[in-house]
This record gives structure tokens, sequence and C-alpha cells, in this order.
């Protein structure tokens, strides 16, 4: 008789969105995030009989992430993670592993005018917010009941150099027509996730807003400071940066598509269109090419998902 075997599995509440508002007299805070729970442990049962009696069910896992929105506070992302899959995997017996994933929407405070529009009580205003466009701050907390993974990270922030960037020397065969060029834009949308050392023993775990904002700035301060010869040369130049810059950080993998500028034909014309006299593109959306690695600290082990950041 063939026996079929019960592979990896999980489940929970995808997406839910919480929005925690901090009182500080008239000055608010908020925190607006993405939280999806995945939990893995003892169910076998519930996939070959339909027993539920080892479910913990995915509205309370929901129910969960509002409660403790108010009972914690979300101090971060990865803070707030770490404090979800730690109860669920200690708390719930048939429970052996937790995911919590989460994005992050920042706000900024709107600043208000300064004329003699302003109505009564105006100086008081720090309540009021707009949404950042920039980029999506991400974090995946894994919990096994004894160790804890922390993955940081951010996605759709585009970055553009307008010089000093160059591509040529390629592999060339009949079907190349793509030329070489000695001063082109290179952009790109920047999607990374890095891994922090701490694995939850130790009880003192990183400031994950303070580490965050190190990674991004070394991030793009190395984008912006390599003269590029390809995108795989800034992307390896960006991660070694962060590296040598953020201790607590151990691997860090880009995904990274090359946001292709193009210099538009206006020869018949009659016009010239070089870079250096300051060129027209044409921005093409797609197809492009996808740029990806992992760079890790001598002598450490890759642990963050391939597929965590490629199509």
């Amino acid at each position: 008789m063939t026996r079929f075997v019960l592979g990896q599995n999980q489940y929970g509440k995808a997406e839910n969105r919480v929005v925690k508002i901090t009182r500080d007299g008239d000055t608010h805070h908020i925190k607006d995030l993405n939280v999806s729970i995945a939990l893995s442990g003892d169910m076998e049962e519930v996939h070959r009989s339909g027993s539920n009696a080892n479910v913990l069910p995915t509205d309370t896992t929901k129910n969960t992430v509002y409660a403790f929105a108010k009972e914690h506070g979300i101090e971060s992302a990865e803070d707030f993670g770490i404090k979800l899959a730690r109860h669920f995997v200690d708390d719930t017996e048939p429970i052996h592993r937790a995911r919590i994933r989460i994005e992050e929407y920042a706000w900024e405070r709107i600043e208000t005018s300064k004329g003699g529009a302003r109505f009564v009580g105006a100086d008081e205003i720090a309540h009021s917010f707009v949404r950042k466009g920039q980029e999506t701050r991400v974090a995946q907390i894994t919990y096994d009941g004894h160790g804890i993974q922390v993955l940081s990270g951010f996605k759709d922030l585009t970055v553009l150099n307008s010089t000093n960037s160059e591509f040529w020397g390629f592999l060339k065969d009949k079907y190349t027509t793509l030329q070489e060029d000695y001063d082109r834009i290179l952009a790109t949308t920047v999607s990374t996730w890095w891994r922090h050392n701490w694995d939850g023993i130790d009880s003192h775990a990183p400031d994950w807003d303070r580490s965050y904002n190190g990674v991004r700035k070394h991030a793009l301060q190395a984008f912006a400071e390599t003269y590029s010869y390809s995108l795989q040369q800034t992307l390896f130049e960006m991660g070694v940066r962060v590296l040598n810059s953020r201790d607590e950080v151990d691997e860090i993998r880009f995904s990274m598509p090359n946001k292709h500028h193009f210099r538009s034909d206006l020869s018949p014309f009659g016009i010239d269109n070089e870079a250096k006299d300051g060129a027209v593109y044409y921005a093409a959306d797609r197809p492009y090419g996808l740029i990806e690695a992992t760079i890790l600290r001598d002598g450490a082990e890759q642990l963050i998902p391939v597929d965590m950041t490629n199509l």
C-alpha cells in the first residue's frame, strides 16, 4: 500500500494591517505595519483527518497582533515580531516554529505653516502626518523555541546615478546588438534583506532602528560613491560597505533590476544627443536585467533564502 508523507507545512493569518498611535501629550507617534504570521508544528492529524485539536485558529493569531500592539506597543518591527514569535511557540504547545513577516510603512510629520493664516492652537499641532514615498521597511523573525533569526530589509527604493557609470568589454555573439557605453545612467530599485548575528540567546539585542538606518545609509553612500563598470560591482560594494560598518550584520542579499535608460536617437532631426552635453533618455520599464547576489563575512553561513528577493 502506498503511503504518502506530509511535507513542510505552515498556516497563519496574512497581512494584518495594524496602526498604533502613541500619544505623548499633544505629540503623537504612528506605527503602521502589515504583519503576516506562519506557524508550523504538530499538524499531521489536521491534514490527515481534519482534527483541529492542535490548531490555533488564524483568527486568534490576528487578534493577538492587535492585542500585542496595545499591550506592548510597537518599538520597532523587529522587536514586535520577536514578541509575537516567542508567544506563539512558547505559549502554544503544538506550535514548534513561528515566522513573522512584517512590512512597515513610514510616515513623517507635516510641518505647519509659519504665516498669518494659522488658526488658534496651531503651535501645538504634532498629530498630522504624510506617508513617505520611498522604501518599505521589512522584517522577518523566525523562532523555533531555541534560537531566533532576525532578517531586516527594505524594498522599492529607487536610486539613480546620472554619470560615473560605464558598461563595456562584455561578451558578444551574433545576437548582440547592445553598444558599449562609457557614460551611462545607472538606475535601480533596491530590494534587500540582511541577517543579524544576534540569535536571541544574548539578552542584549541590537538597537533595531539604529541598525536599519545605518545599513540604509551605508548602502546608499556606496551606491553614490562607487564608480561603476557594472551593476554587479556596485551591488558588491554596497554589501561590503554595510558589513564593514555594521558589526551586527553577517549577511546581506540584494535584488537590483537594471532600470535601463537609453539615449534617444535624435540624429534624424540633425540633433546630437551626447551624454557629455546633457542627453535626453527614454526610460524602459521592461524587460530589464535583474542582478542579485549575497555578500557575507568570511566564514559566515549563507542563510537568507534566495527566493526572498528574486522573481
